[in-house]
């Protein structure tokens, strides 16, 4: 009898879905996984996640007409196969292909990621294409502000995909919004080579460069704005400002205050001005809205 009371015929699975022992596991999930890939479904029936996945899991399956298997386990009953596979949390979900574990995710997740599980599993899916559609939605959840749905989505990308840049450079977006500098540094300290120049990394690294002058750059702000009010033409200290706002954060003042000093003298400093508000394009991140709107106020300056 399966979890939600129906057995596997009357479900309509055939051979497709069954319940599996930690005597039979070896049996149903690893020699079977040799021949078709095998789902395994660590579930409990006190656990409200697990009969919420498992009923879309079950009819993802059977839609995947035979593509893959779906083994269900229950860890009350049989934990021995669950202590085996580190399984700290339910519903934990793992994939086997040629008896090995392959793939795998925890929790409960909507119908879309687990088609694309089952897809990427059965080979019918380009994991590279599913992770940068991944790293797209993400990105547009951080642009909004959703940093934790930014960063599931991000870390999904990464499972499939360990090589993506741009999920790389989005999870270390992520890290540095929470206050984790050192975090981001972390993800992306063996970088080397081309993939530094890849224009989501660069801009990362625009932004963990700045993040790391910010404890000094507060304390100087308000003498700068002085400074700048008092003498409007003193280029030095407005870029000076502009360096100590962008620190903090406060990327729309940095860039207004470039753009007047860009106005006033665009050679100034072997054009240091413009570099940083290059930089501070990246940091913001290529496709930003700051970006993007930044370019056109610059481009405004420099050919009016």
């Amino acid at each position: 009898m399966s979890m939600f009371g129906n057995n596997d015929a009357g479900a309509g699975g055939g051979d497709l879905i069954k319940d599996s022992t930690d005597a039979s596991f070896v049996t149903d999930v690893v020699e079977t996984s040799k021949t078709t890939p095998v789902i395994v479904d660590f579930w409990a029936p006190w656990c409200g996640p697990c009969r919420q996945l498992g009923p879309t899991i079950e009819r993802v399956v059977k839609a995947a007409k035979g593509a893959v298997k779906l083994v269900k386990i229950n860890i009350d009953e049989n934990p021995a196969i669950a202590g085996q596979m580190r399984v700290q949390s339910i519903p934990a979900v793992f994939a086997f292909k040629d008896g090995q574990p392959v793939d795998g995710f925890m929790g409960a997740q909507p119908e879309s990621q687990i088609k694309a599980f089952v897809d990427r599993l059965s080979g019918e899916s380009d994991p590279k294409e599913e992770a940068d559609a991944l790293v797209a939605r993400a990105s547009e959840s951080l642009a909004i502000g959703d940093a934790g749905g930014a960063a599931q989505d991000f870390a999904a990308a990464l499972q499939i995909d360990p090589q993506n840049l741009g999920a790389l450079a989005g999870m270390a977006r992520c890290y540095l919004q929470n206050g984790d500098a050192e975090g981001a540094k972390g993800l992306l300290g063996a970088l080397e080579g081309k993939d530094l120049e890849h224009p989501d990394i660069k801009g990362v690294l625009a932004a963990l460069e700045l993040a790391e002058k910010s404890d000094e750059a507060s304390a100087e702000i308000a003498p700068l704005l002085a400074k700048v009010k008092s003498s409007p033409d003193d280029l030095e200290a407005r870029f000076a400002l502009a360096e100590a706002l962008s620190a903090t954060g406060d990327l729309d003042a940095a860039i207004e205050q470039l753009l007047h000093s860009i106005k006033r003298d665009k050679d100034w400093n072997e054009g240091a001005a413009r570099k940083l508000l290059l930089k501070l394009f990246d940091a913001a991140g290529p496709t930003s809205a700051l970006a993007i709107e930044g370019r056109k106020k610059l481009s405004s300056v420099l050919f009016s």
